[in-house]
């Protein structure tokens, strides 16, 4: 409701129902209700009978009140559940003093179950003759608004429970993403890939160029990290003799907060022994296909869904990193640059960036500002520069390169794919290399993993990608708030 005092007037009217109701012994928050069947179900057996006749055989249904409306001497009560919404259809002649005792007990809101005969009313609406309702929950807070609804945006975010409540648009959404989740799973399953479960709390939060958070182990008497990448685990798993693995999980990262950056996130990465990342480029394609596939059959209603096979039909386009960025550029000759020449660039472009910062970070900036927007299509970006990636092979035929592409669609970054720096001498060299610069711009040192390496790692590649930004494509969401159920959001300010 929008106005708190006459929230304030309803809520103490429905505490005041609670209490006359346990004061005749009835109990407005009962235990269980069992045998019903979902909205859906009820509405088909209704299903075909002729308007103002009953059918045989009672149903039972439970769900939340969302209007009722008097006639006289009956009653219409508009009830949904997950599988949909049905009408009750009460008649005070059958039910006698239970039909008062509903209409002064009974609000919107309020969760219920009833038994009754499946029937058709004369205007043609499928419903539910009840002859019995029970009160199953009784909602102290009347719900929002019917016409305005849940406006305030962080409200929503902060309670999802109530825009779910309010927004059937919002429960379409999550669980378009959960189908999402799902058919991830599976496609990598049928790929052969073994799903894996690696630690979230760890030592060193490696594989990536982010800020962890850091708690202490009181039993163990160490600093630990929350994981920012999957990346190092799984490939130990490749050391261990597993050939196909793949994690889909919560990464965290102490940064930003905004339309496309979540500090806890759901990431997927896949690791492929005796395979190169021309390879994962072709898995990548079929991945997205599928997803695509699966949107539009299910949620054809969404324009974003319904228009994704086409948008993601095979072959992606690809483009060279180096190349694209010189030709947006209209310069050559980028990776012979020297550091404060590619610095001095990229602040001319408007990147924040400090002066000693890594030629890498240099020329992401670089490419975010002149490539990146231009991405509107699926496309692969290929064979960065060596600074940009510690944790890539070098490419076997470009001086100064590694063999990783990302692929980009609508200026997003879907997936990060390598092929895998195998050689331990190679990997602790270049970890070194990066020693002594800011943390927030270096991939961590793992000790423990350039061990492992040293047991032998196959050719191998992998991929990363942001599970969050795929589902707000394929759905069509501009923020990565709309698409987690449960995001960070700013707290409160003081009300007094």
């Amino acid at each position: 409701m929008s106005n708190p005092e006459e929230t304030s007037r309803l809520e103490a009217e429905r505490l005041a129902k609670i209490e006359r109701i346990r004061a005749r012994g009835g109990e407005p928050y009962p235990w269980t209700f069992p045998g019903r069947v979902s909205t859906a179900e009820a509405r088909a057996k209704a299903a075909g009978l002729t308007p103002g006749a009953g059918g045989e055989g009672t149903v039972r249904v439970a769900g939340r009140v969302r209007s009722i409306r008097e006639h006289g001497k009956s009653c219409f009560v508009d009830l949904e559940d997950a599988a949909g919404s049905i009408q009750l259809f009460l008649r005070g002649e059958e039910l006698g003093e239970r039909y008062a005792r509903a209409l002064a007990e009974i609000d919107p809101g309020d969760i219920v179950g009833a038994d009754g005969v499946p029937t058709v009313t004369r205007r043609g609406e499928p419903s539910v003759m009840v002859s019995s309702l029970e009160l199953l929950a009784k909602a102290i807070h009347p719900p929002p608004d019917k016409y305005h609804g849940l406006k305030d945006p962080e409200a929503r975010l902060r309670q999802r429970y109530v825009e779910l409540l309010d927004s059937p648009e919002s429960r379409l959404r999550f669980q378009g993403r959960y189908e999402l989740l799902r058919e991830i799973r599976r496609f990598f399953d049928s790929e052969g890939f073994m799903e894996a479960e690696t630690a979230v709390l760890v030592p060193v939060a490696g594989g990536a160029v982010a800020a962890p958070f850091t708690t202490h182990s009181r039993y163990l008497d160490v600093d630990l990290q929350l994981r920012i990448s999957l990346e190092l685990p799984l490939k130990r798993l490749l050391v261990g003799g597993f050939e196909r693995v793949f994690e889909l999980g919560q990464a965290f990262r102490n940064e930003d907060l905004d339309t496309i950056h979540s500090p806890e996130f759901t990431l997927l990465e896949a690791y492929w022994a005796y395979a190169d990342y021309h390879d994962m480029r072709g898995l990548i394609e079929k991945l997205y296909g599928q997803l695509a596939a699966h949107v539009a059959r299910r949620f054809p209603e969404l324009p974003a869904a319904s228009a994704a096979p086409e948008l993601f039909r095979a072959p992606f386009a690809q483009v060279d990193f180096v190349e694209a960025l010189e030709a947006k550029m209209g310069t050559t000759g980028l990776l012979e640059r020297s550091r404060e020449e590619l610095g001095a660039l990229a602040r001319a472009a408007g990147a924040t960036v400090p002066e000693d910062s890594p030629v890498g970070v240099f020329l992401d900036k670089l490419f975010d500002r002149y490539v990146a927007p231009g991405l509107v299509r699926p496309t692969f970006v290929m064979d960065h520069p060596l600074a940009t990636t510690p944790l890539a092979k070098r490419h076997r035929s470009k001086p100064g390169r590694v063999e990783r592409f990302e692929l980009f669609c609508g200026e997003l970054e879907l997936a990060n794919a390598y092929t895998e720096l195998n050689d331990p001498v190679e990997q602790e060299r270049r970890f070194r290399a990066q020693a002594g610069g800011r943390a927030e711009e270096a991939y961590a040192f793992d000790a423990d993993f350039v061990e492992a390496l040293r047991y032998g790692m196959p050719p191998a590649t992998g991929v990363g990608i942001g599970v969050d930004r795929a589902v707000m494509l394929l759905l069509g969401v501009s923020s990565i708030k709309e698409i987690r159920l449960f995001p960070q959001t700013r707290p409160r300010a003081d009300t007094g």
